[in-house]
């Protein structure tokens, strides 16, 4: 592993640093498919997408519930969590089950994330691969237990499944997933860039806090749109166990939106704020000379 290097403070000089950038993942890795710590990493993974989609729907639907005027005539509008409350439910789910698995899988809970760590070789092709199927499968069961334990209310209130609000057209939905999973994945390469948890000892403990946070934030300026994906898993479990016509129609926007985000995230992490120190020393002495 190089050492990073970079313009020494008094002049043009480059200079090791105190940190180092863990080796590329390989593409495939043979190996790694008989090693424990890869299944435990994936259970782990299916869990904590199954207990994200579990909270997080029932939430939903509990609040279309509570603030149905046919159900609580009263005070129907200012019943329930409200938008708010909704997005507190998936930023704060994600910030406990983040906290609770990055030392096992690296708490991604959501494919965009795991594909954005692919592109960035930050995870291998086969635990990238396990990755989605245990958090797509997750996302289905935590959905189901939500549709059995509240089957009276579950379809009514559309299942929590994301569709695209009337009046918007696809291309506005699609962009609105693309910059809220952009906003998502950056947050995840920035909290975990391993040249700050070197020089900041907190910034690994507080990883999970702002990955949430923008899961919050996002969710505030997407909801009135898509309802919020950035997340194929989330959206898939919803569709698979609502299976609505309208759901499965838009439900492409969900899978294509965060996969572009996830990418351009990669890429401008990658490639512009993390761009090899040692290429801009050559790009200097070339310069110079």
């Amino acid at each position: 592993m190089a050492k990073d290097l970079e313009a020494a403070p008094g002049g043009g000089d480059y200079a090791a640093k105190d940190y180092s950038d863990p080796p590329p993942a390989p593409l495939f890795d043979a190996e790694e498919l008989t090693k424990w710590s890869l299944y435990r990493a994936v259970i782990a993974e299916f869990v904590a997408t199954l207990l994200f989609l579990y909270i997080t729907v029932a939430t939903v639907i509990g609040y279309k519930h509570q603030s149905d005027p046919t159900a609580t005539p009263a005070d129907a509008a200012c019943s329930g969590v409200g938008i708010l409350g909704i997005a507190w439910a998936f930023g704060g789910m994600i910030f406990v089950l983040v906290y609770c698995t990055a030392g096992v899988s690296g708490g991604h809970i959501n494919p965009a994330v795991t594909f954005g760590l692919f592109l960035a070789r930050k995870v291998s092709l086969v635990r990238a691969v396990l990755y989605i199927v245990a958090q797509c499968l997750g996302a289905i069961c935590g959905v189901g237990l939500v549709k059995g334990f509240q089957s009276a209310f579950y379809v009514r209130y559309g299942g929590g499944a994301n569709e695209l609000s009337s009046g918007y057209t696809k291309g506005t939905g699609l962009a609105a997933e693309i910059i809220g999973t952009f906003v998502l994945v950056y947050t995840v390469f920035s909290a975990t860039d391993p040249k700050r948890s070197a020089r900041d000892s907190h910034v690994p403990v507080l990883a999970p806090l702002p990955i949430g946070f923008a899961v919050f934030m996002v969710h505030l300026a997407t909801i009135p749109i898509t309802g919020t994906g950035i997340n194929p898993a989330r959206s898939l479990g919803a569709a698979v166990i609502y299976n609505n016509e309208k759901a499965w129609d838009d439900h492409w926007i969900f899978w294509v939106g965060p996969f572009i985000g996830a990418a351009i995230a990669a890429a401008y992490h990658q490639y512009v704020l993390r761009a090899s120190a040692t290429k801009l020393g050559s790009s200097a002495s070339f310069n110079r000379g």
